[in-house]
């Protein structure tokens, strides 16, 4: 137990190491590029009429002629205030925005993330349990096709075959258009978040299916399982009481692993769709030059992604003691 509670504070050292490496290289990034923080900020026919010493005063304001690591260690100190700045398009300050896009986002990714875990697992189990098939054939075939597919394309497709073909589904947005906010029920957002989380969780499915046939297949030929077989055990009785109690922790790992694939669909995703979560708000960010909310998505992304991949790491190292005590070197 010791050696576990060990392995996950120098896991959870790491991330942090991680999270700082992060935010120093979106800093970095964001002061090379050529935005103009007075253009972003002011706007250029702003500054076409302002005279020097107003805007001297915004230089001085915005930090222009501050060194960048005398401007990072300001903005870097405002964050661990829980201080991430205002967001230059939304005009509210970034925290604010980022809860209020995330908890339009969460409904999307938990459903996509639980999803394709769900099933997944049950195709990667029944392609194990029925190595050689045709069963297992075809969901080779089909998770090698979906796992070669753009997420975006994926979205393009659904949307024409549900909302524009089938007409059941809405064309996008995470509301219906025109009505007000108060009159918005919980089934409505949930029935716009359909196609999204849809596209999400087929996308999330094929490493999850692969990974999970290979650790059954490797049951299945195992010799406790053959003992089991002689002794005239059913193939459901030994994939209940051998195969999935062996097979559960590894893919809960690589579940917890896959939240960085999740988010990084919702990107392409949202967008598709035009629903206004995290991922669109970061594309907005982006192309509208709004550089507190952009490093803001960008680290609190990688603080979540950077936590299910410590999850993962911890569980990897509960599995397999050799992982553990290699950490521990």
């Amino acid at each position: 137990m010791r050696r576990i509670v060990s392995y996950s504070f120098k896991q959870l050292g790491r991330m942090v190491l991680l999270l700082i490496a992060v935010s120093i290289l979106s800093f970095v990034l964001v002061s090379i590029s050529p935005i103009d923080p007075l253009q972003a900020n002011v706007g250029e026919a702003a500054l076409a009429g302002m005279s020097e010493a107003q805007i001297e005063k915004l230089r001085e304001y915005w930090g222009v002629d501050t060194p960048p690591f005398e401007r990072y260690m300001n903005w870097a100190g405002d964050v661990l205030r829980g201080d991430m700045g205002t967001s230059l398009l939304y005009r509210r300050p970034v925290m604010e925005v980022v809860f209020e896009k995330f908890s339009n986002s969460v409904i999307v990714l938990l459903f996509a993330w639980v999803f394709s875990g769900v099933l997944g697992f049950a195709l990667g189990v029944l392609a194990g349990v029925n190595r050689g098939r045709f069963i297992d054939k075809a969901i080779n075939t089909v998770t090698l096709v979906i796992a070669s597919t753009p997420s975006f394309w994926l979205a393009l497709v659904f949307l024409m075959f549900f909302s524009v073909y089938l007409g059941i589904l809405p064309v996008g947005l995470s509301v219906p258009i025109g009505q007000l906010a108060s009159e918005v029920t919980f089934g409505d957002k949930l029935l716009h978040a359909i196609l999204p989380a849809l596209t999400l969780s087929v996308t999330g499915i094929a490493n999850i299916t692969l990974h999970t046939r290979e650790k059954m297949i490797d049951v299945m030929e195992s010799d406790y399982v053959l003992f089991a077989k002689a002794r005239g055990e059913s193939t459901l009785s030994i994939v209940k009481n051998h195969g999935i109690r062996n097979i559960i922790l590894p893919a809960m790992t690589l579940q917890f692993a896959s939240v960085s694939e999740i988010f990084g669909g919702s990107v392409l995703v949202e967008e598709v769709f035009s629903y206004p979560g995290l991922g669109q708000a970061a594309v907005n960010a982006g192309l509208g030059a709004d550089v507190p909310l952009l490093l803001g998505i960008t680290l609190i992304m990688a603080g979540i992604v950077f936590t299910g991949n410590l999850i993962a790491n911890v569980l990897y190292g509960v599995v397999d003691p050799r992982i553990r005590r290699g950490g521990e070197r």
